[in-house]
């Protein structure tokens, strides 16, 4: 190809590009303007909520590292299950984060590096936000000819400080229809500055005034997903001295989705010692979709010395979920020689659900008593 073809296919690739501002993503069909948050986002925004009728906000900030892509489930296209085509930004709903190295949905966009910076983007009503959303610039979004305030100079703390604001203005009961609070907290934990690690111990803190159930939970996933070293700390610390049943649940997803070592360290201890058996069985069973040599001898201490019978069920169950190379012998052993029948009982029907030519040969064994 000539050096004028050249120049004139990229010229062209230019001119079906989506417009956008510096900073401002893919974003599309809007009627925009820029203003400058230098002077306090908070202050910018209360100043636009003042507004009549629907506005957008939107800015950019840094994102935490990790290969991260926020787009959409419920794309412009007919096939729903594509990921990512251009988002509806008013009538949307869905945003999938892709946290994997590789695609894993067909269609998906394919990034050359990971995103270091996300959107946050609110829509006012009312002199209220009513709803947050969060993308990567690679997103393509289509704003449905909607008013969309584009905001330049966001210092990340004073963007902390304003979604901690819209979290704490939340229901106490944590509503799922009260989404601004809950992606306003997802917003925070992907900020990558210090003062969203303060935002979020703030929000399982056990001072007074005690946070509620659903945000200490919700804080919970956040911090072993997204805050690294120091998200596992306060979910150690969750863990052994939260209160609540419900919370505590919660926080072993947390620290099973963290890949911080002292993370499965709490997790393991809080299989085998937490107050709650309902704690303990959920620490089971995400032990085992960890795997490892830690897990598989947690999950068969538990088999041997839990006091409770739902526990050594739930740790039959978790067995169930090792891989074949190591659940299927184990679940056989069990089958074979725990001492309570009820065990070797959930031990078989397990195995019966495995499908696995060693349950066969095993059933065979049984029904031949050899």
């Amino acid at each position: 190809m000539s050096a004028r073809r050249q120049l004139a296919a990229i010229l062209l690739l230019i001119a079906l590009a989506p417009a956008s501002v510096a900073g401002q993503g893919r974003i599309r069909n809007a009627r925009t303007e820029t203003r400058s948050a230098a002077q306090g986002l908070e202050r910018e925004v209360r100043s636009l909520a003042a507004r009549a009728g629907v506005t957008w906000i939107g800015y950019q900030v840094p994102m935490v590292a990790g290969p991260r892509q926020m787009c959409c489930f419920d794309s412009i296209s007919d096939n729903a299950d594509v990921c990512c085509g251009t988002c509806r930004l008013e009538s949307g709903s869905g945003v999938s984060m892709n946290t994997g190295d590789s695609v894993s949905r067909r269609g998906s966009r394919i990034a050359l590096e990971p995103a270091t910076e996300f959107l946050v983007m609110a829509r006012l009503e009312n002199g209220a936000v009513v709803r947050v959303r969060t993308f990567t610039p690679d997103c393509e979004i289509d704003a449905g000819a909607v008013a969309l305030v584009w905001l330049t100079d966001v210092k990340p703390d004073d963007s902390v400080a304003w979604l901690t604001s819209i979290v704490l203005a939340s229901p106490e009961s944590g509503e799922p229809h009260d989404r601004a609070g809950k992606t306003a907290l997802a917003a925070i934990a992907l900020h990558n500055v210090a003062s969203a690690d303060r935002a979020l111990e703030s929000f399982v803190s056990a001072a007074s005034p005690a946070r509620p159930e659903w945000l200490r939970g919700e804080t919970a996933f956040w911090l072993g997903s997204a805050r690294g070293d120091a998200g596992a700390r306060l979910l150690t610390r969750m863990i052994a001295q939260d209160p609540s049943e419900k919370v505590r649940d919660k926080v072993t997803f947390g620290l099973s989705v963290s890949k911080t070592p002292s993370a499965l360290s709490a997790l393991i201890n809080a299989a085998r010692n937490d107050q709650s058996r309902k704690v303990r069985g959920q620490a089971l069973f995400w032990l085992a979709q960890r795997a490892g040599k830690d897990a598989v001898a947690t999950v068969s201490a538990a088999l041997d010395n839990d006091p409770d019978i739902e526990v050594k069920k739930k740790a039959v169950f978790a067995l169930s979920q090792l891989p074949g190379d190591e659940g299927v012998p184990k679940l056989i052993e069990v089958a074979r020689s725990h001492r309570s029948p009820e065990v070797r009982r959930q031990a078989m029907f397990w195995l019966g659900q495995s499908h696995d030519p060693r349950a066969i040969q095993f059933f065979e064994d049984i029904l031949l008593k050899k």
